[in-house]
Formats: structure tokens, C-alpha cells, sequence
């Protein structure tokens, strides 16, 4: 099996951030939120509120959406997938991914691969459990495939450590330029 990180790995940009433009363009009132959104974006830098509370209230802006088109999104934005990934995709890979499953799911369906990403409601922005990310990604990889190995693991962050640890082959992404993760 080989495991893949989803933003900056093998998509080309943010897709949380991609989908709150979409947002905005579809529902401009949505801006709104904006001041919200960096308030809680300094709090986090100064460490005055957890990850998991940013992404909270960063998503916040999800209790005003009037409709959440994510095959449109999707449909305007799958071209951001990585040739080199298209190129090398295999029936038995897994994307891991700190975003919300909601934004992501559409587009892991359309390539037809499994997702384990943060369990978000997409109408409140609350996070269920814990935010999918460094040694969580390792917990929620290990309740769902028990007996499953690595071969090779992709990322654009060294906050996935604890996932390359398990990997017999690790590379960095950066761009399109792959690395060894040594």
C-alpha cells in the first residue's frame, strides 16, 4: 500500500482554502467572517488556542452556507491533482489528510481510493474527534487498516513523521520534485 498526504502532496495548493474562495465567489456575504477568521488566525499563531480550535472556528463560516456543491467544486478544481500522482496511482492507495473528509471525499471517490481525513459536520464546522494530523494520522491509519504496511509514503510536511516512521520508502514533495525522506 501506498500512502499519500492530499494538499501539496499530490494537490497542487490548499484544498480547505481553495474550496472557502469557491465559497466566497459562490456567497460573497460570506466575508463576513473574515475577521473571525484572522482574530483566530492570531490566537493559534500565539498559542492561545489549539489547531483544532482554529480549524473550528476558521470553518465556522460552513453555519452560513447555503449550498454545499462539491461536485462543482470539484469539477472546477480536480485539474489541481498532480500528473506524477495520476501517472503512478495504484488501486491500493490511501490518501491521509488533515482536511476535512467532506471536501476531500468527492475527489478520493473520483480516483477511486480510500480516505482517512478530519471528521468535520459540514454544516457546523465542528470536528468530531481529533484534527487528522501528525501522530493522529498514525492512530486513525492503524484502527482502520490493523494489519496493513507502508511501502511508500508521500508528503509535503515534515508534521507527518510519525506516518513516514511506519513507511518503508518515504519521499518529501515539494512542487513536483520528489525527494527521499531520509
Amino acid at each position: 500500500m501506498n500512502v499519500y498526504d492530499f494538499d501539496k502532496t499530490i494537490y497542487d495548493g490548499d484544498a480547505s482554502l481553495d474550496f472557502w474562495k469557491y465559497s466566497i465567489k459562490k456567497q460573497p456575504l460570506l466575508l463576513s467572517y473574515l475577521p473571525h477568521q484572522v482574530l483566530s488566525a492570531a490566537l493559534f499563531k500565539f498559542k492561545l488556542i489549539s489547531r483544532k480550535e482554529f480549524k473550528q472556528r476558521f470553518f465556522s463560516f460552513l453555519k452560513s452556507l447555503h449550498t454545499l456543491n462539491l461536485v462543482d467544486f470539484w469539477d472546477q478544481h480536480q485539474s489541481k491533482i498532480k500528473p506524477w500522482y495520476l501517472e503512478q496511482k495504484k488501486s491500493d492507495d490511501l490518501i491521509i489528510s488533515a482536511s476535512p473528509e467532506f471536501i476531500l471525499k468527492e475527489m478520493t471517490d473520483r480516483l477511486q481510493i480510500p480516505l482517512i481525513g478530519t471528521k468535520m459536520d459540514e454544516k457546523t464546522g465542528k470536528i468530531t474527534g481529533e484534527n487528522c494530523r501528525g501522530e493522529e494520522k498514525v492512530r486513525r491509519f492503524k484502527k482502520q487498516y490493523q494489519d496493513a504496511s507502508i511501502n511508500q509514503f508521500y508528503s509535503d510536511s515534515h508534521s507527518d513523521t510519525p506516518l513516514k516512521l511506519l513507511a518503508k520508502e518515504s519521499f518529501l514533495v515539494k512542487k513536483d520534485q520528489l525527494s527521499p525522506w531520509i
